[in-house]
């Protein structure tokens, strides 16, 4: 049984595939058919995050989300970017849409269950963000501003352990959620809470050491400040493009310019 689906998953990972990529966000939950370079092959779907949200409700909403594009594009993998921690396909955490009941729920078999048994990869959404975004040379560190704050580290274009760092403390016993999140800054103002957010770029930078910064979420075009020259926004898009590399997870390191001895070599570094 699980050759058949490891079988199952590298037949539909080659050739003209057509990847049905879920950013699943503490706001809005968004939807959309892209190819293996993650461009956009329909139109972006979107309806708005239910409060509170239970596992099976969560379900139910994405299924009824998702079923057009399914009927109308025929999509042979899924994608999942889900803000909390994830593993094997299960959701550890789930800070800014439910309780505990999320533990160990196994959203992505669930949802592909209920729209054709699709093969289906789930990552952090701000690492699935990430995969869009970097460039695959040195240290890239990946911060999401939306609801909460998300965080996503690469070397050399691969996605290192994951690390919640939005739940360490960072100013006054506040985590970075606290902090910087959307709640933060409706009750700071768009002034302070920007301040607050120059000031975590600054303690990320003597944190990671990275060498690319890249900001993305709903609130990253609130920022007003001049950002470092080795910081970038990500286009909103990003959360969903990033789904066609859970697919390749190597390919931005495959193809790029390796060094001469390396390539002789066959050696990634």
């Amino acid at each position: 049984m699980a050759n058949d689906k490891a079988a199952k998953q590298r037949k539909a990972a080659s050739g003209d595939e057509r990847i049905l990529a879920i950013d699943v966000g503490g706001t809005g939950l968004k939807a959309a058919v892209i190819n293996a370079g993650g461009e956009m092959k329909s139109e972006r779907v979107r309806v708005a995050t239910p409060h509170p949200c239970k596992p099976e409700q969560l379900v139910d909403t994405l299924a009824t989300l998702v079923q057009p594009l399914v009927d109308a594009h025929h999509p042979t993998l899924m994608s999942i970017g889900f803000p909390g921690v994830v593993r094997d396909n299960r959701v550890l955490t789930a800070p800014n849409i439910g309780d505990t009941s999320w533990r160990g729920f196994a959203l992505a078999d669930q949802l592909a269950a209920r729209v054709g048994g699709l093969p289906v990869r789930m990552i952090n959404d701000a690492e699935m963000q990430g995969f869009a975004a970097i460039e695959g040379h040195g240290i890239e560190f990946v911060l999401t501003l939306g609801t909460g704050a998300g965080t996503a580290l690469f070397r050399d274009g691969e996605l290192m352990p994951h690390l919640e760092l939005a739940h360490h403390p960072v100013s006054k016993g506040r985590t970075y959620d606290e902090y910087v999140g959307n709640a933060a800054r409706e009750k700071a103002g768009a002034k302070r809470w920007n301040r607050r957010v120059e000031k975590v770029i600054g303690i990320l930078a003597t944190l990671v050491n990275y060498d690319k910064l890249w900001i993305g979420g709903g609130n990253a075009g609130r920022l007003t400040f001049d950002l470092p020259s080795d910081a970038a926004i990500v286009s909103n898009a990003a959360g969903i493009e990033g789904g066609a590399k859970l697919w390749h997870p190597k390919s931005v390191r495959e193809t790029r310019q390796l060094p001469e001895a390396n390539q002789k070599a066959g050696e990634f570094r």
